[in-house]
């Protein structure tokens, strides 16, 4: 093992502490009730953050490590190590995801009081970000596939938390299910990894990665002739597909919306959804080496930014809004990873990690005071009742918008600035519709964002009487999570430009250093800094502000000022309003195609198999009896008496000496 001077104890107890809190709470939560169930779950959480927070101090100053602990698996050649990998890619996930659930969990004690699975929410939601950091902080695919079944399974439990609606219940299936088919393309890259790299250690891997692009290697599927390295990438994006909600696995995440808010928060945030941009830029020396898959991430990334921000316009409750924008949100950090601006993507992550969960909890805490209730229509002039989370919610939404000095002006603007350099160089369309997508996506990110929060705070009050007498702001416990939410929202754009140096086009100078790799030729913020002196980029590099204060403002006008003009504009635009209401008929065309045809193929296998074949055919005909009687004669032999079996150990020994002696 590598001697380095990170302490190796503090690396484990970071994912150890919430996992034997998860453990604890889980087991014996009966008997430790909410109080104690609350305390060794959110203190673990905290402990762990403020371990991370100590662990990045020291990466910054230069540390790092990279080990194995242990075999996991081992058969012949090949060997499973559960080891880490900490650098500067790692910490800043670790600080992220640790930060984020700490806040998560302290939120949670406020909003779950009272509730029959009080006990069994927190042990889920400590599972969960145990998970979450054995995904990032691993050293191979082994450990990284082990965190991403992990955080699949916890969202389907966390999703479907409130098990007797049948809402969450079909929502935690259809997550899972999504995932299912992500998850096989996943674990097929896995195992192209093992076939072609004989190991599954990242250090490994990436050093052998140059020899065999060099090599040509390639492969056959489907009658098709595929560059290995590309099969490789493509099928380990399918993975990052529906963890990270892009189209077309993008159907699960907007009906995550049923579990509780703060796993939601959880969920759109820090964890499970970011692993699939997080795994991407890990395989940056992977990716690095196939344009093809490179050019797939940036299409599918633009896609997903844009009708996602699309279907965001019409949304009515108030955390499918949020939902939508974050599988929009995702699509520009795909972007920046297909773009090869790697760090402008995990930049992104970092800062939408505190607005995107400022963002939940706050419409969590709006939830709260007007009695479960999520349409924004039957909302209204909530600023006069609870201020701080007005406030609050202003700033997650001035930073989703981009709007500077707030974290997503940094962030963002510097993913759609990378963007359109690659537009301008070898990226062609690809390159064009990127940045077509990206530009109009953050006028419908301002628009959407702004039209959710002046119908909840502004506009009419339209708060029904009886849960008007309710309203008030919700308790410190809520409202302190959100408060430290927001200094991230609006300092951590500020802190990763001008203190981690997160924006430098020198990969290896800028705050990741070695943990990401870029080819030369494909560095776009490179490109940027040396064309930085001209006119048509300085023109270009102020749109998205613009397009940002141009969506604020149209919201202002038909939300605050003109209330009658939504209800003109929705009937003048007829059918593209149903069509965007109804969420481009994605659910719909999967039940049609998908869902319709399996369960066809379902019924006919049961009534042609079970019913027609066996039911009918063989236990009718009395064959099943027949086994069993035969069975029952056989068992009689097994009397369980010793003289029995040494008698007929003798018999066999006889017969045996018999046939040897006439058959001489």
């Amino acid at each position: 093992m590598e001697v380095t001077a990170l302490n190796t104890t503090e690396l484990l107890a970071i994912p150890a502490l919430p996992l034997l809190a998860a453990l604890l709470v889980g087991l014996f939560g009966w008997a430790l009730k909410e109080k104690l169930s609350h305390i060794i779950t959110s203190g673990s959480v905290i402990l762990s953050a403020l371990l991370s927070i100590h662990i990045f101090t020291q990466v910054l100053a230069g540390a790092s490590f990279e080990g194995n602990f242990w075999t996991w698996m081992l058969a012949g050649d090949f060997v499973v190590p559960v080891g880490m990998m900490i650098d500067r890619l790692t910490v800043i996930m670790m600080i992220t995801v640790t930060i984020v659930s700490a806040c998560v969990h302290i939120y949670t004690i406020g909003y779950m009081h009272g509730d029959p699975g009080y006990s069994r929410f927190f042990s889920y939601i400590s599972a969960f970000t145990f998970s979450m950091l054995v995904l990032v902080m691993g050293n191979n695919f082994f450990t990284l596939f082990f965190g991403w079944e992990a955080v699949g399974l916890f969202s389907y439990l966390l999703i479907g938390f409130w098990y007797k609606r049948e809402s969450a219940n079909y929502a935690a299936l259809k997550a899972f299910i999504v995932n299912r088919i992500g998850d096989f393309g996943f674990l097929v890259g896995v195992l192209g990894v093992w076939y072609f790299f004989g190991s599954v250690e990242y250090s490994v891997v990436f050093a052998k990665v140059p020899e065999l692009f060099a090599q040509h290697a390639s492969l056959s599927f489907m009658g098709w002739e595929f560059s290995a390295i590309t099969f490789i990438c493509l099928a380990l994006f399918i993975g990052a597909m529906g963890k990270s909600g892009q189209v077309p696995l993008h159907v699960w995440l907007p009906d995550s919306m049923e579990g509780p808010t703060p796993i939601s928060a959880l969920i759109h945030a820090a964890t499970m959804v970011t692993a699939g941009v997080f795994m991407v830029a890990r395989l940056s020396p992977m990716f690095e080496f196939s344009e093809v898959a490179l050019a797939t991430v940036v299409v599918v990334g633009a896609v997903t930014a844009w009708m996602c921000a699309t279907i965001g316009l019409v949304q009515n409750d108030i955390k499918r809004v949020i939902a939508y924008s974050t599988c929009s949100q995702l699509g520009y950090m795909f972007v920046a990873c297909g773009v090869s601006a790697y760090s402008a993507g995990i930049f992104h992550l970092m800062t939408h990690a505190y607005f995107k969960a400022l963002l939940f909890l706050a419409a969590g805490s709006v939830i709260h005071a007007v009695l479960a209730q999520q349409d924004i229509r039957k909302m209204g002039q909530l600023r006069k009742y609870m201020p701080i989370t007005y406030i609050t919610m202003l700033l997650a939404a001035l930073a989703l918008s981009g709007i500077p000095p707030f974290a997503g002006f940094f962030s963002k603007d510097l993913i759609i600035e990378a963007t359109m350099m690659r537009e301008f160089t070898e990226y062609g369309w690809v390159g064009s519709f990127a940045s077509f997508a990206l530009l109009t996506g953050v006028f419908m990110t301002a628009f959407y964002t702004f039209r959710m929060f002046f119908l909840t705070f502004h506009n009419s009050d339209r708060v029904e009487p009886e849960t008007k007498a309710h309203l008030h702001e919700s308790p410190k416990v809520i409202t302190i999570p959100l408060i430290v939410l927001a200094l991230g929202a609006v300092f951590s754009g500020m802190w990763g430009v001008m203190y981690l140096d997160i924006a430098n086009p020198e990969i290896a100078k800028g705050f990741f250093g070695t943990s990401l790799f870029v080819l030369d030729a494909h560095n776009p913020l490179m490109e940027l800094a040396e064309h930085g002196e001209h006119g048509m980029f300085h023109f270009l590099l102020g749109m998205p502000f613009w397009l940002a204060v141009g969506g604020i403002s149209l919201a202002y006008v038909m939300y605050f000022r003109e209330s009658a003009m939504p209800a003109k504009f929705a009937k003048a635009a007829g059918p593209v309003y149903t069509f965007l209401l109804n969420k481009w008929y994605w659910d719909e065309f999967y039940d049609k195609y998908v869902v319709a045809p399996v369960r066809c193929l379902g019924n006919f296998l049961w009534k042609s198999g079970d019913l027609a074949m066996i039911d009918k055919g063989v236990i009718h005909r009395g064959i099943v009896d027949s086994i069993k009687d035969g069975a029952a004669r056989m068992r009689a032999l097994q009397t369980g008496m010793v003289f029995h079996y040494a008698f007929a150990m003798v018999i066999g020994v006889f017969g045996f000496l018999t046939y040897l002696l006439l058959n001489g």
